[in-house]
C-alpha cells in the first residue's frame, strides 16, 4: 500500500503501531527522488500488505522535516512501534532496497513465534508445532519458525529436523542455530560400525549415548575428554559436537558458562 501522506501523526506515527511503515521524504524538484521512488512503489505493491509505503513531500511539510532532521533527499526512515527503526539516504537500486528491506523489517510473525516459545515452555509440543507449520505454510522462509520446528522434531525424526534447516545459510540470523542442528542430526545418526578406529571410540559413542536422551552434562564431559585424547578423531567431531551443544543452549545457560572454559583448555 502506498499513500500520500496528509497526517504525519495518525498515518504514520499511530499507523506504525499496527503495520511498519516506510516513509519516503522527497520532493518534486529532487532527480534521484524520482528515481528511488518507483522502486519503493513497486516492492510496496510485491509486499502483500507486509508495510504500508508513505510519502512526505518535504515542501509541503516542512514541520515534520525538520522534526526528523531531513537535510538530504531522497531520505527513507522505517517507522515501527511508533519509532524510527533504520533508514537510509539517496537512491539505492532495487535489489539493495530489497536486501535492506529484508534486513530492517521486523518479522512477520513475532507474536505467533513468542507463542509457540511459551506452548513449549508448557510442554505443550503439539499445539507448538501446529502453530509453527502454520507460520512455514505461510511463510517458508521464516527462519525462526524453522529453527524452532527443527529442535522439535531432532529427537524423533532427524531426517525432518535437517530439511527444515536445508535451506539456511550463513546469512541467516539463525544460522549457527541451523548449523547446530545439523551437527545433531548427523551425530545421532551414527553407529560403532559408522565410526573409525581409536582409543576414544567407546567414549564417543557413549557422549553420543548422553546426546540421544539430552543428557548434555555428561556428553559435554565425554565429549571433552575424547578432544583432550584425540582432538581430530571424527573429523573434529568432539569439538563441533560440544559447539553445537552450546548454541542450543545458548550462551547464558549454566552448562554452558560451566564447561566453556574446560573446552577451550582441551582445545589449547
Amino acid at each position: 500500500m502506498t499513500y500520500d501522506v496528509v497526517d504525519f501523526n495518525n498515518e504514520v506515527i499511530e499507523r506504525s503501531a499496527k503495520v511498519p511503515v516506510l516513509v519516503d521524504f522527497w520532493a518534486e524538484w529532487c532527480g534521484p527522488c524520482k528515481i528511488l521512488g518507483p522502486v519503493l512503489e513497486r516492492v510496496a505493491a510485491e509486499s502483500d500488505g507486509r508495510w504500508a509505503l508513505a510519502k512526505v513531500d518535504t515542501e509541503l511539510h516542512r514541520e515534520v522535516s525538520a522534526q526528523y532532521n531531513i537535510r538530504s533527499i531522497p531520505n527513507i526512515k522505517l517507522f515501527v512501534e511508533r519509532k524510527v527503526a533504520a533508514e537510509f539516504v539517496g537512491a539505492l537500486p532495487e535489489p539493495a532496497v530489497r536486501q535492506w528491506l529484508k534486513k530492517n523489517l521486523p518479522a512477520r510473525y513475532t507474536k505467533e513465534l513468542e507463542q509457540a516459545d511459551r506452548l513449549l515452555a508448557e510442554g505443550k509440543e503439539k499445539q507448538a508445532r501446529t502453530l509453527l507449520e502454520e507460520i512455514i505454510k505461510h511463510e517458508p522462509d521464516n527462519h525462526r519458525a524453522r529453527v524452532t520446528l527443527a529442535r522439535i522434531y531432532l529427537y524423533t525424526d532427524q531426517h525432518k529436523a535437517v530439511e527444515f534447516v536445508r535451506s539456511i545459510e550463513a546469512d541467516s540470523d539463525v544460522f549457527d542455530i541451523a548449523e547446530a542442528i545439523r551437527t545433531f542430526a548427523t551425530l545421532l545418526d551414527k553407529s560403532a560400525s559408522s565410526l573409525p578406529d581409536g582409543e576414544v571410540r567407546s567414549e564417543y559413542l557413549e557422549a553420543i549415548a548422553f546426546l540421544r536422551v539430552a543428557n548434555y552434562d555428561d556428553a559435554l564431559a565425554k565429549f571433552i575428554a575424547v578432544i583432550r585424547n584425540d582432538r581430530y578423531y571424527d573429523d573434529d567431531g568432539a569439538r563441533k559436537a560440544c559447539i553445537a551443544i552450546f548454541k542450543i543452549l545458548g550462551e547464558e545457560h549454566e552448562l554452558t558458562q560451566r564447561f566453556r572454559k574446560e573446552f577451550s583448555r582441551a582445545l589449547y
